[in-house]
């Protein structure tokens, strides 16, 4: 018999498809029951964006937050921009996963098919983060996709011990701000927020984590599994 299917999310990928293999593999994730969701940043930076995507359209329920290196990607793949900024900050890494490109048309699809914020129940999940003072609805993409205030507002809250819980959510599960900026390599919990951006786009750890138990799993320093491949670009 069918165990009862469980909800994971997963940090910030950027291309490091043997790290997604290991949390996959580490967390037991089961393909055909589980659901899995992505924080963003599935692409850049490591040279496996177009692994990282085959493997994500093997899961029968798999959910993309959408994060600043998935829109550039879209844009490259919709309209052929290719900002310098992008290309600086990995996006030549995932141009080469597609040998130049054009990239598989359910690669699109599935990176069209990402939101700017997801809810379960009691829980959201967005990639960077939010105005917790105005309904998710008016606010703008930049502040879903680049504003790091909301994880900073409860990272100094809670050193200064004070009770803060931001929106109406139970838990709030966000990217985008790798965790080795506050000298960790650990999902970093502040208030109602967990980080689980653990620097895999860097030279930290990738993390995924069942959302109901919290317990998590993590693959190993992302610079030991790509040695001599590893991207020293600036954030």
């Amino acid at each position: 018999m069918c165990g009862r299917q469980k909800t994971y999310v997963i940090g910030d990928i950027h291309g490091t498809a043997k790290a997604l293999a290991q949390c996959l593999q580490r967390a037991g994730f089961d393909y055909a029951r589980d659901r899995l969701i992505l924080l963003g940043d599935v692409c850049d930076r490591y040279p496996d964006a177009r692994q990282c995507i085959d493997e994500m359209l093997k899961i029968k329920e798999c959910d993309l937050v959408l994060g600043n290196h998935d829109l550039w990607v879209l844009a490259w793949s919709e309209r052929g921009e290719i900002p310098e900024m992008w290309l600086r900050q990995g996006g030549a890494q995932t141009i080469a996963s597609y040998g130049g490109g054009p990239m598989p048309r359910a690669h699109i699809d599935f990176l069209k098919r990402g939101r700017l914020w997801l809810e379960r129940g009691d829980q959201l999940f967005v990639h960077a983060g939010f105005n917790p003072e105005l309904p998710l609805s008016s606010q703008s993409v930049e502040d879903f996709v680049w504003n790091r205030g909301l994880f900073m507002a409860a990272w100094e809250k809670q050193a200064a011990g004070q009770d803060c819980r931001f929106g109406p959510y139970k838990d709030i599960f966000i990217g985008h701000t790798p965790s080795s900026r506050y000298e960790s390599l650990q999902p970093l919990h502040a208030c109602n927020i967990w980080n689980l951006d653990t620097g895999a786009g860097w030279s930290g750890k990738l993390t995924i984590m069942d959302v109901d138990s919290k317990q998590y799993w993590q693959s190993d320093v992302v610079t030991e599994l790509y040695g001599a491949q590893r991207d020293m670009l600036e954030r």
